[in-house]
């Protein structure tokens, strides 16, 4: 081995092989062996042993609204990356909206890059967007490094990104697939959210109908047959509808090439506790049924959806006013995803070998992100370490995001990240985080 600096060791180490005892030696800010735990601590090396806490892969989050530059207020790269750090990830993508400019040129992804470069916290990384206007720009910011692009078949919530229409839609995507890139798709029909009935006022049933299953469906069978005309590789983002399922594994079982996540609120949070007014639950596509719920996780638990990404869309607390019609939607969860998932996890029978699959190594194969999601030889030092059968109870005063409304608020989850290690680097402690030692992550390198 190389000169090893550090060796993390615990009875508890998440690998590829499974959960047992061992000591992770860590050299230049990469994994250079996992040894069995008993093994000898290299002269020279330090040894940072966490007893029968679980070491984890640090958790790759690849839907993050960072808002920076132009709407900071919202949040930031300081702000977010250090809830990130807080809740055990250690590198996350940030989405080409709601910030100003968008990332839809290249000189636009310079101007982000030089915002985020000294304020990460952990790693960060850059989808670009695909608008009706932008086609020509596409390949330039591939060459430049995001990691794919986004766009929006419906609204975005902002008025600088519009969406596509289907021929706008099949449009880009095969500039995209000219090049083997990958497009990620808020899926929801326009059609159907506009014959939808739209009440304002404070009643969740009424924004729940104002966002029918049949929005999400209806644009995820479009995209699937545009995916698999242009032989395009796509991803649908925050899947909420479980009625999508099946078509997303009847189109994989025949060849295309289209992935799925979800997020943690759809996955531990239901209509029926959702209090009328209580906007800080509003989210597009918004929470459903239990019985919805249930059936999200089968597909999480056969294989149907890929990975679980928070889609950390925060704004300003005077945004969320009390009118699901105006208010602004999207859920802060960027520190507590991981404890959110687990505590229901765990409810359901599932293991924390399961998270791991969901919320690190999921993620890093979305994005290609091939030194992140495991530890093995030859990865980044990234870690987490949890304690998970301790609790807390979410107090929003105590969450690192610049503007503390969330939906998990008193609520009781499992889980508590003791520590997060990016390269090798403790950055977080109990809470308590270093300065900001991130990198801004390229698709090429």
């Amino acid at each position: 081995m190389p000169d090893v600096e550090l060796v993390l060791r615990s009875t508890r180490v998440i690998t590829p092989e499974g959960t047992g005892p061992a000591s992770i030696a860590v050299s230049g800010g990469v994994i250079a062996a996992v040894l069995p735990y008993d093994a000898e601590v290299p002269e020279g090396a330090r040894l940072e042993d966490v007893g029968d806490d679980v070491v984890l892969p640090g958790l790759v989050d690849t839907h993050v609204h960072v808002n920076d530059p132009g709407r900071t207020e919202w949040e930031g790269f300081w702000t977010a990356t250090r809830a990130a750090a807080a809740g055990g990830i250690t590198t996350l993508l940030d989405m080409p909206l709601n910030s100003l400019p968008p990332t839809t040129t290249v000189e636009h992804l310079r101007i982000k890059q030089d915002v985020a470069r000294t304020k990460a916290h952990i790693d960060v990384g850059f989808w670009g967007g695909a608008l009706p206007d932008n086609v020509k720009d596409l390949r330039p910011l591939f060459d430049a490094g995001v990691f794919g692009f986004k766009c929006f078949l419906s609204p975005s919530g902002v008025d600088e990104f519009p969406q596509l229409d289907q021929e706008q839609l099949a449009t880009s995507l095969a500039e995209i697939a000219g090049f083997d890139g990958l497009m990620i798709v808020h899926a929801e029909d326009p059609h159907h959210l506009a014959a939808a009935p739209q009440k304002a006022g404070g009643k969740y049933a009424d924004f729940l109908a104002s966002r029918p299953r049949d929005a999400e469906n209806t644009a995820i069978e479009n995209l699937i047959n545009q995916a698999r005309r242009l032989n395009a590789r796509v991803h649908v983002l925050h899947l909420s509808s479980s009625d999508a399922l099946p078509l997303i594994a009847a189109a994989r079982a025949e060849g295309v090439n289209i992935t799925v996540e979800s997020c943690p609120h759809f996955l531990t949070l239901t209509a029926e506790e959702v209090p009328d007014g209580a906007t800080e639950f509003k989210c597009c596509p918004p929470i459903r049924e239990a019985s919805n719920q249930d059936a999200l996780w089968a597909g999480l638990a056969d294989g149907t959806i890929d990975c679980v990404v928070s889609d950390h869309s925060p704004s300003t607390a005077d945004l969320k006013t009390p009118d699901f019609a105006s208010a602004w939607g999207g859920i802060s969860s960027l520190q507590l995803g991981l404890p959110a998932i687990w505590t229901e996890a765990r409810r359901r029978g599932h293991s924390l070998e399961d998270v791991v699959r969901w919320m690190s190594a999921g993620p890093a194969r979305l994005a290609g992100l091939e030194r992140k999601g495991a530890i093995e030889a030859g990865r980044d030092a990234d870690f987490a370490v949890i304690d998970p059968d301790a609790t807390f109870t979410v107090d929003p005063a105590e969450l690192q995001h610049r503007n503390r409304v969330t939906a998990y608020a008193g609520k009781t989850l499992h889980g508590v990240v003791r520590s997060t290690w990016l390269r090798g680097e403790c950055i977080n402690t109990d809470g308590s985080l270093a300065e900001p030692a991130g990198r801004l992550l390229s698709r090429n390198g």
